[in-house]
């Protein structure tokens, strides 16, 4: 079969179409026919070495590539699954892939294949932020990054949990994230405490800082409050007592079962920016690295 790696490390231009086995499930694990595999920023990070320059993964004479996978069991049932290890040789940008049972669920019946690889690393990572800052309906959530694959779904979640959404985007976007749910929006342009301290003058309840901001974005926090923080390496200090939670997200069948749900009720919505096939993925990784992409690119073995 034809599978994406990273071996050189340096960037988009290290991704490489390979021949390999076909990967044989062991127990407890299922083998998966890929339809359809989304391509997200943190294949970017891996393929310029990141797992390694952050002390997270061992070096490896290989990295496979791609998290997001929707496709069909040997069984012939459709799925989705993510896969969490960045450390594998072989993952989801490939025309096989084997999973662990509790990484896969039943895929939404709402939408194709193709549009159903683009929501799982998102959209686990937007709920076990949201879960990780303990907030109860009618607390004020600012999200920055709002436009974004995890901050669109952390808006989406955030509303349908009943808090009060503060958004932070680029201004052309703020039509996308009212439409998400937000009931405030801030450019990101402008000083993102002090713009979110004019909505919420002893600030918000927690921030999902999706852009990665860091201290910008805890500034925004009232004292006590909680910063859901997703990225690895060394996290924002606890000022003014706040509790910041590092988000390292684990795919588990029981979240991808909760948002399906929320896939085929209407409440998440899934976004698919443009297709490539496989053998054109290096194309794709360049183009998600010049930014602006609004939805998911998606490889197509």
């Amino acid at each position: 079969m034809r599978a994406l790696v990273a071996r050189r490390l340096d960037g988009p231009d290290a991704v490489e179409v390979i021949e390999t086995a076909v990967p044989e499930p062991a127990a407890g694990q299922v083998r998966i026919k890929v339809a359809a595999a989304a391509v997200n920023p943190v294949d970017l990070a891996v393929s310029a070495g990141m797992p390694v320059k952050a002390g997270l993964s061992a070096a490896r004479a290989q990295f496979g590539l791609g998290w997001d996978v929707a496709g069909t069991t040997d069984a012939g049932t459709p799925v989705v699954g993510v896969a969490d290890l960045l450390g594998r040789e072989l993952k989801t940008h490939a025309e096989y892939v084997v999973l662990d049972e509790d990484q896969v669920t039943t895929a939404p019946t709402s939408v194709d294949l193709t549009h159903a690889a683009t929501f799982g690393l998102n959209g686990l990572t937007a709920l076990q932020a949201i879960r990780a800052l303990r907030l109860q309906s009618g607390q004020t959530v600012l999200v920055t990054g709002a436009a974004g694959g995890v901050g669109g779904y952390a808006v989406q979640l955030a509303k349908h949990f009943g808090m009060t959404v503060v958004a932070s985007a680029g201004a052309r976007d703020e039509h996308l994230v009212r439409q998400l749910g937000a009931e405030y929006f801030v450019d990101r342009a402008e000083d993102l405490a002090a713009t979110v301290r004019r909505i919420a003058p002893v600030g918000v309840d927690g921030v999902v800082d999706a852009a990665v901001i860091g201290i910008g974005a805890q500034e925004a926090v009232r004292n006590g409050g909680r910063h859901a923080h997703l990225q690895g390496g060394p996290r924002p200090p606890h000022l003014r007592n706040i509790t910041v939670e590092q988000v390292f997200i684990h795919s588990n069948h029981e979240d991808l079962r909760e948002l399906v749900r929320l896939i085929d009720e209407g409440v998440l919505e899934t976004r698919v920016a443009d297709t490539y096939p496989l053998t054109d993925a290096a194309a794709a990784y360049k183009r998600l690295a010049e930014g602006g992409v609004r939805g998911r690119l998606v490889l197509v073995p």
